[in-house]
């Protein structure tokens, strides 16, 4: 199983894509801008979108990778695969409808080319469930952010090397440290948006900092290769210099788009 960095940052300039990973050549989970940097061969080739939250740094990508494979998913080679099917909590499915799939916004691709056989097809799922997904389990996790929002586990079947671990956005949040008690973790992958000299607005947008981080990351057992990501353009060194600066037992690192995780 492999995981591929489309996009790890809090926002977009020349050279920065927001956050979507590759999960081997079929699942996207999120679809931040950094699904643009795939061929139309990739895109054509995505049948599931997992998705933990309803921001627009991740979730841009869906309407538009969907109006760029329309034409190749709906043609004969391809039409048995039936449409992309967009995992979601009900909230996020809800305020993908009405905010973006709305005619206005964007074309409604639950329901294009006809109702009964779209291109898009949205699967709700819970806190706590696990999806299998062609032989790999995704189980979602509590986040704590301004909207509805989840994390995920991902490992392979039958695979016992640990798991992928993707906070989502979030901010202070017990019960992912209870759940993931235990767990085996192979890489974390979590969220730094802000430096500390803006605390105040993590706490407000329910975002960590690096302080806030540092206290999280205490609640987690052994020791886990963090990897930071959201943070914003242009502020990389500033905030893993300071993360770099707190009492860890955990070792960090930034993560960077093309980064490749093989589990």
């Amino acid at each position: 199983m492999k995981i591929r960095v489309l996009g790890c940052s809090g926002s977009i300039a020349a050279g920065d894509r927001t956050t979507s990973f590759l999960l081997d050549d079929d699942v996207l989970i999120d679809a931040g801008t950094g699904v643009g940097d795939l061929t139309l061969d990739e895109m054509t080739a995505i049948d599931h979108i997992v998705v933990t939250h309803s921001h627009l740094d991740h979730i841009l990508g869906i309407g538009l990778l969907a109006d760029s494979v329309a034409r190749r998913r709906l043609s004969r080679q391809h039409s048995r695969r039936g449409p992309i099917r967009v995992h979601a909590l009900p909230q996020t499915a809800d305020a993908l409808r009405t905010h973006i799939f709305n005619g206005a916004i964007w074309p409604d691709f639950t329901r294009l080319p006809s109702p009964e056989h779209p291109l898009l097809k949205f699967e709700p799922f819970a806190v706590g469930q696990t999806l299998q997904l062609g032989g790999r389990r995704i189980e979602v996790l509590p986040a704590e952010h301004t909207v509805p929002a989840v994390g995920f586990a991902i490992t392979p079947e039958g695979n016992d090397s640990g798991a992928w671990v993707f906070t989502g956005d979030t901010g202070p949040n017990p019960a992912l440290w209870r759940r993931l008690t235990g767990m085996r973790i192979a890489h974390l992958v979590i969220e730094t948006a802000f430096s500390d000299d803006e605390q105040q607005l993590a706490r407000i947008s329910s975002h960590l900092c690096p302080t806030t981080l540092a206290r999280e990351l205490a609640q987690l057992d052994g020791e886990v290769q963090v990897h930071i990501t959201h943070i914003k353009p242009g502020e990389v060194a500033a905030v893993m210099s300071q993360i770099e600066g707190q009492t860890m037992r955990h070792s960090a690192s930034a993560l960077h788009s093309g980064q490749v995780f093989t589990l």
